[in-house]
């Protein structure tokens, strides 16, 4: 009988994986000691630059804000403007018409006047023919100019006087030198276009600042008849360079209004009379501060006074003589 051998294969049992222990992430960055590293340090250098260029921008700041507090309030040392007029020509006893005109794009006027015609039975009717456009000075409003207006219309003149724009009751705006003369134009414009006053019956009287402004127009329009000058300023801007505070600030740059009287002179074409109220004693010229009256060249009057312009006799017959020397 064969003999049969018969064979018998286990399974094998699948190895089993072990885990591989892991060192902690953190574990790499710990000493051996077992200590935590120290914080990052900063350097004193460096704080202290960075102190530095936070204090210098602190103060560029602060001077840059300084210099736009100044820029937008230096005007008010020069100008001094009031809003309410109190006066009028009625308040001593003369007839006028209220006038509007520089009319805006909406048709809101930008200025507000005074015209005062000549009466017929004026003292020197004559100077009828004449318009005195006034040009008031920094201070006040149209309401402090009723006496030197009254003075001027007791000629015989026709009169028209006007608030620049931030005063009386005109537009209200920040007053500078460029709006003065806009201001001044707009006038002439008005008397020659509405009026149709001829600009060779024209007269420019300033006093003060206002002065200054009429010997740049007057310069500007040389077919105007004469200008009166009521003491110009000398050093208009000083009000504002000499503050204390513009030392701060570079105050030439930030402010643009000059009224440099002596230049406007030297270009002044037409004739001109001065009136000043003290006469220094022993001076046979104009003195130092009338450089502007020595620099005019063309026709010139100088007149000093000693009592107020309206009621000075010399002032009268003075303005009566000049008016007389005018071209027809």
């Amino acid at each position: 009988m064969a003999k049969v051998e018969v064979s018998i294969t286990m399974p094998r049992k699948k190895a089993q994986s072990r885990p591989v222990a892991t060192r902690p992430r953190s574990a790499s960055l710990q000493p051996a000691s077992g200590l935590k590293s120290p914080p990052p340090t900063v350097s004193g250098r460096w704080l202290l630059m960075g102190v530095s260029v936070a204090l210098v921008g602190a103060a560029v700041c602060s001077w840059g804000v300084l210099c736009l507090l100044f820029w937008q309030g230096s005007w008010q040392l020069l100008y001094h403007p009031v809003s309410a007029v109190t006066r009028t020509p009625a308040s001593v006893g003369l007839a006028f018409d209220p006038v509007a005109f520089a009319s805006t794009e909406t048709g809101e006027p930008r200025l507000k006047g005074w015209w005062v015609p000549a009466s017929a039975d004026a003292r020197f009717s004559r100077y009828s023919r004449f318009t005195v456009l006034y040009l008031h000075g920094q201070d006040g409003n149209l309401g402090d100019t009723v006496d030197s207006l009254a003075a001027l219309h007791a000629l015989g003149l026709n009169v028209f006087a006007f608030d620049y724009r931030g005063y009386g009751q005109s537009q209200f705006q920040r007053p500078s030198e460029k709006r003065w003369r806009e201001d001044a134009n707009w006038a002439i414009d008005y008397l020659t276009g509405i009026r149709h006053i001829a600009p060779g019956a024209i007269v420019l009287n300033g006093k003060a600042l206002g002065a200054n402004l009429a010997l740049e127009i007057a310069a500007a329009h040389p077919d105007l008849a004469g200008v009166v000058l009521e003491s110009p300023l000398d050093a208009p801007m000083n009000a504002i360079f000499n503050d204390a505070r513009s030392w701060l600030v570079p105050a030439h740059l930030l402010v643009s209004d000059r009224f440099n009287a002596d230049q406007a002179a030297t270009a002044l074409k037409i004739p001109s009379l001065w009136f000043e109220w003290t006469a220094p004693p022993g001076i046979l010229g104009p003195p130092e501060k009338l450089e502007a009256f020595r620099k005019a060249g063309s026709a010139k009057m100088l007149v000093w006074l000693t009592s107020s312009w309206q009621s000075s006799k010399d002032t009268t017959e003075a303005l009566a003589r000049w008016l007389d020397d005018l071209p027809n």
